[in-house]
């Protein structure tokens, strides 16, 4: 085995180790009772698996003043996530597809503008963004947060459906229209069933992205409307006198089990859509 094999491997398993301690520790914590937590010995396995932390996490963790589990955070999530997702990727195909074969007077400056407009931080816009939600009374709601996730995710979803709309042969568009087809035909009977690995991989960006997300449903969603994550911090950041480690843990692995979940189950088709053009220019 040559050095730079050797190498690699060191790399790779350096990484591994990276990732792999820190969701083991986490994993194993959660799994203890508070007596087993405070003997110190983070890396050894539980001598009972106990299940009680996660029931605890999921059902009665105290999320300040109330004391009704992550699962209404979770539930609000999924509630933000899902159509902020379905809508944000539909109207991004929709532009890419537009940016790529219509090829409308000015659209070269929009896309510019769109890209633009990725690149500035998201803390730039939430003052205009919370004055303008205001003025449409969609401050604090479930539709307000829903719509800034959908405004900060199409500049990215534009660009992936765009740049893999044009690796798509122009003469199949051109056939298209010579059959009579218009703009909405060709879109969803042609360009949307070759596009599902691009659309997988852009729900999957965007899924991962709204989920996780903290500043703007800390901003936009309201106190009836708090997703997971800000859940996930008023959980670790309550105490009543003890530190429940073991909760905390569980609540956390609680919060990134449908992200993982769904990488998993969609990986090979996230690997599909990557090399069908979603990083080409």
């Amino acid at each position: 085995m040559t050095a730079g094999r050797i190498g690699l491997y060191l790399f790779l398993l350096s990484a591994v180790l990276f990732f792999a301690v820190p969701l083991y520790v986490m994993i194993v914590t959660s799994l203890k009772t508070m007596d087993e937590i405070r003997l110190g010995q983070i890396f050894a396995l539980p001598r009972h698996f106990d299940l009680s932390a996660w029931i605890t996490a999921w059902t009665a963790a105290c999320t300040g003043t109330e004391c009704e589990g992550i699962r209404v955070g979770f539930w609000n999530s999924v509630r933000i996530t899902i159509p902020a997702v379905a809508i944000s990727v539909f109207v991004g195909a929709v532009n890419g597809y537009a940016l790529s074969f219509w090829r409308v007077r000015g659209s070269k400056l929009l896309f510019t503008l769109l890209m633009a407009g990725a690149l500035i931080p998201y803390q730039v816009f939430l003052y205009p963004l919370v004055r303008a939600m205001a003025t449409l009374g969609l401050y604090n709601s479930l539709g307000g947060i829903i719509l800034v996730h959908v405004l900060f995710g199409l500049p990215l979803v534009t660009l992936l459906f765009r740049n893999y709309f044009v690796t798509i042969p122009e003469e199949l568009f051109k056939a298209a229209r010579v059959d009579g087809a218009g703009f909405w035909r060709i879109l969803l009977e042609i360009m949307l069933p070759m596009a599902v690995p691009m659309i997988v991989v852009a729900s999957m960006f965007q899924f991962t992205g709204i989920w996780n997300d903290f500043l703007l449903g800390l901003v936009f969603a309201g106190r009836d409307n708090l997703p997971m994550t800000i859940e996930l911090n008023n959980i670790v950041n309550t105490t009543t006198g003890e530190r429940l480690y073991n909760v905390n843990m569980a609540a956390t692995m609680l919060t990134a089990l449908v992200p993982l979940a769904i990488y998993f189950l969609s990986g090979r088709w996230f690997v599909r859509g990557i090399a069908a053009g979603a990083v080409k220019g």
